[in-house]
């Protein structure tokens, strides 16, 4: 099913739908603030190992990411010391993904994980839905095995090739091509692992 949310304004109906769809173990695939994403509540299992079977990866290796809504939550589910505190708040709410080493509240399929990949996009819709839903999203990035652009950009063509195999697909315009840049924050000094579309203020 398609649903239209405009970013300036998310209807709180709607996003309320969408929440308990997830709460149901529902997928959902969803605008960022670079490219559109696939997602579940980390909390359901089975939604997750759905998300991993449709990208052909265990989901107890597969590089999965969290979207939080703030940094009060990204910090229930990360370890994170002051300086790396200081580095997200400059950088958050934007097109990053930071690796984080993982808190003891990580759901149990990501116990023997070390470390957490954690998005807050710059981006209300997908923020509202992570509030709303109380816990954060998982998110893989929605990558289409032809390399055809317009179907991981364009939201009605992508609920033609994919609506079959999610619950939900949410039209908030059309997506960007670039990827979120990914940062490494577990070593001493922080990497740069990907360079994507944000720009990572030191």
């Amino acid at each position: 099913m398609l649903i239209k949310l405009y970013e300036d304004n998310p209807n709180t109906r709607v996003i309320q739908k969408i929440a308990n769809a997830l709460r149901d173990g529902g997928l959902i695939i969803y605008p960022t603030d670079t490219v559109y994403a696939i997602g579940c509540d980390i909390f359901h299992t089975r939604a997750v190992e759905k998300i991993c079977k449709l990208k052909k990866e265990d989901p107890r290796k597969a590089n999965l990411s969290f979207i939080c809504p703030d940094l009060s939550q990204l910090s229930e589910y990360a370890k994170v010391d002051t300086p790396t505190f200081k580095l997200l708040k400059r950088n958050l709410p934007g097109p990053f993904t930071f690796i984080l080493k993982g808190s003891n509240n990580l759901p149990r399929l990501f116990k023997q994980k070390s470390t957490v990949g954690i998005r807050i996009p710059a981006n209300n819709i997908v923020q509202a839905i992570a509030r709303e839903l109380g816990n954060p999203l998982m998110s893989t990035t929605l990558h289409d095995t032809d390399n055809q652009v317009e179907y991981t950009t364009d939201p009605e063509l992508i609920d033609e090739r994919y609506g079959n195999l999610v619950d939900l697909v949410i039209d908030g315009g059309i997506g960007d091509i670039v990827q979120s840049t990914v940062v490494d924050c577990t070593q001493e000094e922080v990497q740069i692992i990907r360079q994507g579309k944000g720009v990572l203020i030191f």
